[in-house]
């Protein structure tokens, strides 16, 4: 199930990444509702790659990656809600962004949590 997910999440993100950086279109970019510049696409192709390398090459650290990944995204929102428009004054994001990324976020934490067994102990919990 981890290896499943991180697949899914790693294609998720490698398509949002293409999105915002290739194909113009009114859901991610410079002009969507989620605004994305040339950095933040990078991030997410860069995340995409991160969960599928995870997924295929280390599938028994999943859970743990998918803990941190959360924990990381949940500090992006705050750091987007701090910063408005800019994220550490590198990357372009909006409102809608900083409330992804804390959807993202726990949603991303409570799966690491799940696959990881009971309480998540070990670097990584089930396989399947």
């Amino acid at each position: 199930m981890a290896k499943n997910l991180g697949v899914v999440l790693g294609v998720v993100f490698l398509v949002v990444g293409a999105l915002g950086m290739f194909v113009s279109n009114p859901l991610v970019g410079p002009s969507g509702i989620f605004v994305t510049d040339t950095l933040h696409d990078i991030v997410h192709l860069a995340t995409g790659l991160l969960f599928l390398a995870v997924a295929f090459f280390a599938e028994a650290s999943m859970a743990m990656f998918m803990k941190v990944f959360g924990v990381v995204y949940l500090l992006v929102a705050v750091l987007g809600f701090l910063g408005g428009d800019m994220i550490l004054g590198l990357i372009t994001a909006n409102m809608a962004d900083h409330l992804l990324h804390v959807v993202l976020g726990v949603v991303i934490l409570a799966l690491g949590f799940k696959v990881g067994g009971n309480g998540g102990s070990g670097m990584g919990g089930m396989t399947s």
